[in-house]
């Protein structure tokens, strides 16, 4: 832990700019005792907090298919994730999933810094409470993200400033507290941080996708391991506060929001909150993987990009979609590139697990050349979709009243899904007088159709309590097949234990820190 609880300020490294613009450091390094004395230094602490997002170990490679949280979508079919978690072959020994613990928590870290200075500069109030505001999400995001995988998780809040051995024997504080703690924080910053019509972008934190992520937070509680069902009314309240700004809409054309990504184009009203990237590896910027490791594979054409494609779908996943659904064929591409220059070429009506993830096209990509493993396409953290599905189940779940608002909200998602305008009611598409259970099994299953690849599907079968049984069913599907696709995908569900729920503590940070406990099954 000594590692990942201590951080060093280097500021002459790229640090994320959440405004796409390079910001430029001093070269020399700076002692915290020196660093924070100014508004624009304690801004670069804080994009320093922001650039953790963007980290090979999360949202910059690894959590993009290498990781198994696809869950029952798809399955990652990459040699280079074979005996790892990418192919659920866990170990404690596993380096990624200690990346993605020490990435956290060096945020977290950084997030202490900048709080415990956060009052040095003299500087306007409204500015120093927007940089806590940020300050304080960021942190209470990178524990939300620890406790859902880890479970009960070392809460830190605070910089230790001697590593000693004593320092660091910090034992596991119960999930439940933490993720009160996460909410308390949470709902601080949603007093400080700015309306997101202010706003250039969907990189920085706003009201909405504080209020939205906490309706998410809520939901992870309510369901399991914590059961705390009375989370299901404030995930209500928080989602719909996002939903009453009467700012926020659908974009009419599902697959533009990921063009836009691509494109680095914003639309706010959509993309409440994404994490940046720019350039493709040629300058200082902060790149990414996006469409590398969860596009469709081509080889190195400049033209179109180079993408591993790591993602291939389920069968079920493809069968989800209905007749109609635009979605499927830009989720799961229906085709493939064959050649340099690549040609797209199209699966056959049989080669469903052969398909890879559509979502994140190179091809779009405004910065070139393509052909580099890195990318400048920005990553969806929370959508407006996403907004009104948990508004309509947490709705459900907390009333059991299968109201006509709750079916509203889920068919504004269905209706965009087939080209036709959100906010009018269509006979041949809408759902109406559904009984609670019916419902509720449409609004999980529109989860997936809406957001699958955005790396959530793992964490909502966890809460629902239905992750295990999912994994077994495709490997009924896939059992006996003589398909090398599918044998891969065998492989890769036949290994999903009922432990996966939980990711092991690092045997690394066992070593380390005596006080800490192995999960259940590890």
């Amino acid at each position: 832990m000594k590692k990942n609880l201590i951080i060093i300020l280097i500021t002459a490294m790229s640090l994320l700019s959440c405004h796409k613009v390079l910001d430029q450091y001093p070269a020399d390094y700076m002692s915290p005792e020196q660093y924070y004395n100014t508004e624009t230094q304690l801004n670069y602490a804080l994009n320093g907090v922001y650039a953790t997002l963007g980290s090979g170990a999360l949202y910059g490679n690894n959590m993009l298919g290498a990781m198994g949280l696809d869950a029952d979508e798809g399955f990652d079919m990459y040699s280079g994730d074979d005996a790892t978690v990418g192919d659920y072959n866990v170990v404690t020994a596993d380096v990624k999933i200690l990346s993605y613990w020490k990435a956290l928590y060096t945020g977290i870290d950084r997030a202490n810094r900048l709080l415990q200075n956060i009052n040095k500069p003299t500087m306007g109030e409204t500015e120093r409470n927007t940089i806590k505001g940020e300050a304080l999400f960021l942190r209470a995001y990178y524990y939300f993200m620890l406790v859902s995988r880890f479970g009960d998780v070392p809460l830190v809040l605070h910089t230790i400033e001697s590593p000693t051995v004593e320092n660091l024997q910090i034992p596991r504080t119960p999930a439940k507290e933490v993720y009160n703690k996460i909410l308390t924080d949470m709902e601080e910053a949603s007093l400080l941080v700015k309306d997101i019509n202010t706003l250039p972008g969907g990189g920085r934190i706003s009201k909405s996708a504080v209020w939205g992520i906490m309706a998410r937070v809520c939901l992870y509680m309510a369901g399991n391991p914590i059961n705390e069902t009375s989370k299901y009314a404030e995930a209500k309240k928080w989602a719909g506060k996002v939903i009453e700004l009467n700012f926020h809409q659908l974009n009419p054309s599902y697959s533009q929001i990921f063009i836009n990504y691509a494109k680095d184009l914003y639309d706010t009203k959509e993309s409440i909150w994404e994490v940046e990237f720019w350039g493709n590896g040629t300058g200082l910027y902060t790149t990414g993987m996006v469409g590398r490791n969860n596009g469709i594979g081509s080889t190195n054409d400049p033209l179109i990009g180079y993408a591993t494609g790591q993602i291939r779908t389920s069968r079920w996943y493809y069968l989800l979609f209905t007749t109609g659904d635009l979605r499927r064929d830009w989720s799961v591409a229906p085709f493939y590139y064959s050649g340099n220059p690549g040609k797209e070429v199209t699966w056959s009506g049989t080669q469903i697990y052969q398909r890879f993830c559509g979502k994140f096209r190179r091809v779009y990509e405004v910065v070139t050349p393509r052909e580099g493993g890195r990318t400048p396409q920005n990553f969806p953290l929370l959508r407006y979709a996403d907004v009104l599905l948990m508004y309509a189940e947490a709705d459900l779940m907390a009333n059991s009243d299968p109201t006509e608002e709750i079916h509203e909200y889920l068919n504004r998602v269905r209706r965009r899904a087939r080209g036709l305008d959100p906010l009018a009611p269509s006979a041949t598409v809408d759902l109406k007088n559904l009984d609670a259970a019916a419902l509720l099994n449409e609004i999980k299953d529109e989860r997936s159709r809406e957001l699958g690849y955005e790396m959530l599907r793992k964490g909502d079968l966890i809460r629902w309590g239905e992750f295990f049984d999912n994994m077994k069913a495709i490997v009924a599907d896939v059992a006996g097949k003589a398909n090398d696709y599918e044998i891969g995908a065998y492989k890769y569900f036949n290994n999903a234990k009922a432990r996966d729920v939980l990711w092991p503590i690092p045997y690394y940070e066992m070593s380390v820190n005596k006080k800490l406990v192995q999960n259940p099954g590890w």
